[in-house]
């Protein structure tokens, strides 16, 4: 039912690209250490579903498709970029602020903001919809059955959850909070170079 589905290259593949620092990890220990652990699991709930939509769309074709749509992944490239520099722009706010950071009580609807920034970073980063795409056209036959893709599925998404959300509860344990506070400006001006630094890249790297 299985034969010809790569499942360890897959997973091996999918977990060095979720543990590579990029802008989802840089998102989300962000969160975790400024917001707190519920908006940071939050943050990686968003993440975690940009991820599973992605490789959904690729395990049924729809990845393939769309890299043979040049122009549509030019949009993602230009909305990734924006979105990355945006958040660039927000940590160097908080960089240059004096106030003190809140890393406790937000409003219940930033939980809904938190997933929705996750999800934002993953969907508009068009090097996911090239990666699942190519990985799936090598690891997987064209004749592969519902049933094995599914299971490629689910487990992409439980290796995803995992990852994203060890990284959400990695970086709100007290030492790390307590960390943050003491280095805030340090820390937010990072953020706010490594965000700018992940939108130049995307928007100078044409997507081929």
């Amino acid at each position: 039912m299985y034969e010809g589905i790569q499942l360890t290259l897959i997973l091996g593949a999918a977990l060095i690209a979720s543990l590579s620092p990029g802008p989802a990890t840089l998102a989300i220990a962000s969160t975790s250490m400024t917001s707190g652990r519920r908006f940071g699991l939050a943050l990686a709930s968003g993440v975690m579903t940009g991820s599973l939509l992605w490789s959904t769309s690729a395990a049924f074709g729809l990845g393939a498709i769309l890299l043979t749509h040049a122009w549509a992944l030019e949009i993602l490239r230009y909305l990734g970029a924006g979105y990355l520099v945006y958040l660039a722009v927000a940590a160097g706010r908080k960089a240059m602020s004096d106030r003190e950071p809140q890393t406790k009580a937000m409003p219940s609807t930033s939980l809904r903001r938190a997933y929705g920034k996750g999800l934002a970073i993953h969907l508009t980063n068009p090097k996911a919809a090239l990666f699942f795409g190519s990985l799936y056209s090598i690891a997987i036959p064209p004749g592969a059955t519902l049933q094995g893709l599914l299971l490629v599925i689910a487990a992409i998404g439980l290796q995803s959850f995992l990852v994203f959300h060890g990284y959400a509860l990695l970086f709100s344990i007290p030492p790390v909070v307590r960390g943050y506070l003491r280095l805030r400006r340090w820390f937010e001006a990072f953020f706010a170079l490594a965000f700018a630094s992940a939108g130049i890249k995307v928007l100078l790297t044409r997507v081929t």
